[in-house]
């Protein structure tokens, strides 16, 4: 029975990967008719509204939090949105000049950049990490450098926004203990979305054109990729094993590189598919070693990179 439960955990995170893929298809394609903050505003918006239903849920299982918890709660919530915020408007204006394969493979990293980043609170890094960060280095060197060995601007704004996924992740993995993880993450997402739309209103034009023809992306971005994917993600690292999730939500990256070639003709060259190929692979490294390595009993686990998939779409 417990096999049993494991496949079925571990189909619902093949599926979340295959929507959280694809969402990078939406979020080019919804560009095509509202501006990258405008996107960004109503989805995530949008995404809350879809997990009041969830978080409603979950409530009537836990205890009201005091005023003292309350203040840790907005203020942990106000600084995991202002990341997650910097984090999708620069992968949101990155794909203004990239592709989504490109995008996602580049994102991607952000699961190699965070047991690094745990160095500065002296988690144990395996050896595996650090070969799969090599990997990944030289996959991201096949995939977006061009001959003047300079990084194009779309895919240097989607790495630098890898930085504060990555930054997001160790956030969210210090609130974990200490919040409710859908609160936080309905909280969060409000944050972000609410800073978005501000920005949308003083420097991009919204028409109701404009939202009428985004519609169907706005919609993947705010309900699937948000609200159903979170959902199934919830349900299904209560069964699989958090070094498996890892390790299969990475395949997103994957799919973000099918929805690209299926739905907007996107072909990566043989150089380009080397590099993606390496990545890949050096991300995969990066969760097994973080699967492996357990810590000391007087320090606190690594934060996982599945800790924050959710809201990076």
């Amino acid at each position: 029975m417990s096999n049993l439960k494991s496949l079925k955990a571990e189909f619902l995170l093949l599926l979340t990967a295959l929507i959280w893929g694809f969402a990078f298809v939406a979020q080019r394609v919804g560009m095509d008719h509202v501006g990258p903050f405008t996107y960004n505003g109503v989805r995530f918006l949008l995404g809350a509204l879809s997990l009041l239903p969830l978080l409603a849920i979950r409530a009537g299982a836990t205890p009201p939090a005091s005023p003292r918890n309350w203040r840790t709660i907005l203020a942990g919530s106000l600084l995991a949105g202002l990341f997650l915020f910097a984090g999708a408007t620069l992968q949101q204006l990155g794909l203004v000049h990239t592709t989504a394969g490109k995008a996602g493979f580049i994102t991607g990293l952000y699961v190699v950049i965070v047991p690094l980043l745990g160095l500065l609170w002296r988690h144990p890094t395996p050896s595996t990490t650090w070969i799969g960060a090599g990997l990944a280095v030289v996959g991201l060197y096949l995939l977006t450098m061009t001959g003047s060995l300079t990084l194009a601007e779309g895919d240097g704004l989607v790495l630098a926004g890898a930085f504060f996924w990555a930054g997001h992740v160790q956030v969210i993995g210090w609130l974990s203990g200490r919040i409710e993880p859908v609160l936080l993450a309905c909280l969060q997402i409000t944050v972000c979305g609410v800073l978005s739309l501000g920005v949308a209103l003083a420097i991009e034009p919204i028409t109701l054109h404009g939202l009428q023809g985004a519609a169907i992306p706005i919609l993947y971005g705010g309900l699937l990729s948000v609200g159903i994917a979170y959902t199934l993600q919830v349900v299904a690292q209560r069964d699989a094993p958090p070094s498996h999730a890892a390790i299969i939500l990475s395949l997103e990256t994957v799919f973000a590189a099918l929805g690209g070639w299926l739905l907007l003709n996107e072909v990566l060259p043989g150089r380009g598919l080397l590099g993606c190929g390496l990545m890949l692979a050096g991300m995969l490294l990066s969760q097994l070693g973080l699967g492996r390595a357990a810590p000391t009993p007087t320090e606190p686990a690594a934060p996982s990179a599945t800790l924050a998939d959710d809201e990076r779409r």
